[in-house]
């Protein structure tokens, strides 16, 4: 409602002062509407991100997740190895 009010001419401080809120905070309102659109204001603390974006968070954490898997494999061929050498000792 902000955003639409400025773009309607009413001075960006005018319409922050009506609504009680901080000019700086209308005008980065009208920067993420002008940025994203439809997508803006997603509510919730949610980032808003392109579908680039999103894409790019999505593998940064499959990475994550396969650097995990690969860590516990090697420990598990680490004290696997170590009962084998144990066994053939005895």
């Amino acid at each position: 409602m902000a955003v639409e009010l400025c773009y309607t001419g009413k001075p960006t401080k005018k319409v922050a002062g009506e609504l009680g809120v901080a000019a700086e905070l209308v005008r980065r309102w009208k920067r993420e509407h002008s940025q994203y659109q439809e997508g803006s204001f997603s509510g919730n603390g949610n980032a808003n991100m392109t579908a680039d974006q999103k894409e790019n968070a999505r593998l940064k954490i499959a990475l994550k997740e396969a650097q995990l898997e690969c860590e516990i494999l090697k420990k598990a061929v680490g004290i696997f190895s170590r009962s084998d050498r144990k066994s053939m000792s005895l």
